[in-house]
């Protein structure tokens, strides 16, 4: 089986997209950082009890590195109407800077100190409990430390045979 057969099949998994931020240190004399942010669609529930996530990180990314450094993090389940946030985290090479924040409605979370983002249909801030390596990512199980539905009514964004959909 090559690479491009077993993409094409694993293409055809709907998932959700959810954007994975984090502060990335050191943090400036207002006791902050850089902002850094992901888009996956690689995310998934582990348990009700105790409350944990999982997301899986490309090994040696921005956001592995960073989290391997601090254990913080956030994640924002997109809405349909989001997919020009998820397109724009998604750029290769970019991971995040300053400028993939502008212009994009956010608050920032009280434990994590990362960014929700506005008009997300869910929103979780995460402590690392546990790292896998598994071939070339690592999956980070995140105990989740508060959850918040700030816009539970709208539509998710999916990703299906590689591009960004929605239902219905």
């Amino acid at each position: 089986m090559s690479n491009d057969e077993f993409r094409a099949a694993l293409a055809r998994l709907a998932a959700g997209v959810v954007l994975v931020t984090a502060q990335e240190p050191p943090l400036d004399e207002d006791g902050r950082g850089e902002d850094v942010g992901m888009t996956a669609t690689a995310f998934m529930s582990v348990s009700l009890e105790p409350p944990l996530v999982m997301v899986s990180l490309r090994n040696g990314s921005r956001m592995d590195d960073l989290l391997e450094e601090q254990p913080l993090w956030a994640v924002s389940v997109l809405a349909a109407s989001q997919r020009h946030i998820a397109g724009r985290f998604a750029m290769k090479g970019r991971i995040s800077d300053r400028l993939l924040f502008e212009d994009i409605a956010y608050v920032r979370g009280e434990v994590t100190r990362a960014p929700l983002i506005g008009g997300a249909l869910a929103t979780l801030e995460c402590r690392t409990e546990q790292r896998v390596v598994a071939g070339d990512h690592t999956l980070v199980i995140g105990r989740v430390l508060t959850a918040e539905l700030p816009s539970p009514e709208g539509d998710p964004l999916t990703y299906f045979k590689g591009r960004y959909r929605q239902l219905g």
